[in-house]
């Protein structure tokens, strides 16, 4: 018996279901530009090079460029409580709509407000679509021009998720941002009639969602490119995708083990003006978060980034530092004295948790992973905000020179 259920249609309540959730403006001293009917403006405040500066004025408030986004998948990210991730300062984080769309399911996220109000979120929320870890993590079975289908891994039921229940899911969670489905295809995959219908399918499931997201006027749905390191397909997806004139543009498939020079190539090509994309609006490069990639990607006009790296490299004792990782379990750390990084202002470090302390418990207690956490946030925020002023002080070659030193 082979039985296709939809996430959506599993979790959506009955004919007399609530109103899609209703974004909260930020409340402070920020006044927001946004006019009715308006969810996103883009602001361009410095460049030095090809790096940027700006703002991305979203309904739950600024977001300043350059910007790392943590990751909570779930809507949580793991070990913290929403109001010590507050407390760090990101301005935005990113959540996943496939495992929101499981659990707790698009219906309880639409009954209770939105994510937002579930995870007890005041800042803003970008989702992407779930196309990607249909891919990397569950059983895929095929992909079809309807949409993906897959087996739930707890339940091993069929599912699929379409263009059309990727928007719904998403407007029921009410994030600030939200991506729409694209047919991901790894970036060193060497099959290019495979590359080339993922590109074109990725365009015609963007014209899909576009049609189908009912919220454009509190929500921003964003494109991604795709074509792999092939400079054609890229070529072709980028002229197709500026054709829709979107809020904002994201750079997908890369992250999948090419060589790095490929990867770089693939993102001057996505931002070299005129052919790149649009420079009156953000650009998202989606998965990445070693800090060098982010440094160069920052110096090729590259706003947003996002990656589990830092919060999962943290569950298994590695703390980021300037020099690279410092892998807190190693049995050079045992009557190491001092923080983390002591010159870090990161709750960790300047409460004074050592480096001692943090290898005594790495493998035994998840305060440990809680710790590093932190400590790992604040380094990518911190990273990132070095970066905007940098670049709006026209100092960012030699930021990256001191860096790299």
């Amino acid at each position: 018996f082979y039985c296709v259920q939809s996430m959506k249609h599993s979790e959506t309540p009955g004919p007399n279901r609530s109103k899609s959730p209703e974004p909260k403006r930020f409340k402070g001293d920020y006044q927001s530009p946004l006019k009715p009917g308006e969810a996103l403006q883009f602001e361009l405040q410095g460049t030095d090079g090809r790096a940027r500066a700006g703002v991305v004025h979203l309904p739950h408030g600024p977001v300043k460029t350059p910007v790392f986004m943590p990751v909570g998948t779930y809507g949580t990210i793991k070990g913290l409580l929403s109001e010590e991730v507050d407390e760090l300062g990101p301005e935005i984080i990113l959540a996943n709509t496939y495992h929101l769309g499981t659990s707790p399911g698009a219906g309880v996220l639409q009954k209770v407000g939105g994510l937002h109000e579930y995870m007890h979120w005041p800042r803003n929320l970008l989702t992407d679509s779930g196309g990607f870890q249909m891919v990397s993590l569950l059983k895929l079975l095929s992909i079809s021009e309807e949409g993906v289908h897959f087996q739930n891994p707890r339940t091993k039921e069929m599912m699929m998720l379409t263009p059309e229940e990727s928007m719904g899911i998403q407007n029921s969670i009410g994030a600030d941002i939200m991506m729409a489905l694209d047919d991901v295809v790894s970036s060193t995959y060497e099959d290019r009639d495979r590359m080339k219908d993922a590109v074109e399918r990725t365009i015609r499931w963007l014209d899909r969602c576009i049609a189908a997201h009912k919220r454009p006027e509190e929500q921003n749905l964003f494109g991604i490119v795709q074509g792999g390191l092939d400079r054609e397909l890229r070529s072709w997806c980028l002229a197709e995708i500026k054709k829709r004139k979107l809020p904002g543009y994201a750079i997908g498939g890369l992250s999948g083990g090419e060589a790095k020079e490929s990867f770089w190539q693939v993102v001057e090509q996505c931002t070299a003006q005129p052919e790149g994309l649009p420079a009156d609006r953000p650009r998202y490069l989606m998965g990445v978060g070693y800090t060098l990639d982010i440094i160069c990607c920052v110096a090729l006009g590259v706003d947003m980034f996002d990656c589990v790296y830092p919060t999962r490299t943290a569950r298994f004792g590695t703390a980021l530092v300037r020099s690279g990782q410092m892998r807190l379990n190693r049995s050079d750390y045992r009557l190491d004295l001092k923080p983390i990084d002591p010159e870090c202002s990161c709750p960790t470090c300047k409460n004074g948790y050592t480096r001692a302390y943090l290898h005594s418990i790495a493998a035994k207690e998840p305060v440990c992973a809680k710790l590093i956490t932190v400590h790992n946030i604040h380094y990518m925020l911190t990273l990132l905000r070095e970066c905007r002023a940098a670049i709006l002080d026209k100092r960012f070659s030699q930021f990256v020179r001191d860096f790299l030193a």
